[in-house]
């Protein structure tokens, strides 16, 4: 027999005195194996209808389980990405506040009448003389007077 189309594995330990007893060397018996060739071209495949509906429930199945993952799955970070751009216009809502806490305050400090003041006397202003200042007065019978015509008289300068 040629090499290539027979392969032995194993040991073959030789036959002791009483002929019958076969031992094998570490439980290894011979195998052999032969080469055979199968000409399968002649085989034609019968299509199975019952089989091809199993596949196809089984491919909707798996489709349908598919879609239902994905569309957890794009709620589920479409909430992180929405609780992500909460936190952000939380952030920004604190810095616009504070923004506000300190305009207001810069605001205040620059109506302050001591200030104002100081700022007219350095710029050559002084007080208001009697008679230039004119107060509206209130009706307590109509409410209040939001603006009222009054003549104004032009002083030339002096």
């Amino acid at each position: 027999m040629a090499a290539g189309v027979m392969n032995i594995t194993g040991m073959i330990a030789p036959v002791g005195a009483r002929g019958s007893v076969r031992r094998a060397v570490a439980g290894i018996t011979p195998e052999f194996y032969f080469h055979k060739t199968i000409d399968n071209s002649r085989l034609v495949k019968m299509a199975d209808p019952k089989r091809r509906r199993e596949i196809r429930v089984f491919s909707a199945s798996v489709a349908a389980l598919f879609l239902l993952m994905m569309f957890y799955a794009w709620q589920h970070f479409r909430a992180i990405e929405y609780g992500y751009r909460i936190e952000a216009q939380k952030t920004e809502r604190d810095r616009l506040v504070e923004l506000n806490r300190t305009l207001k305050l810069e605001e205040a400090s620059l109506r302050d009448p001591g200030r104002i003041d100081a700022l007219a006397r350095q710029m050559g202003l002084e007080a208001p003389q009697p008679g230039q200042v004119v107060r509206l007065e209130v009706d307590t019978d109509d409410g209040p007077v939001l603006a009222q015509v009054s003549s104004v008289a032009v002083m030339p300068a002096q």
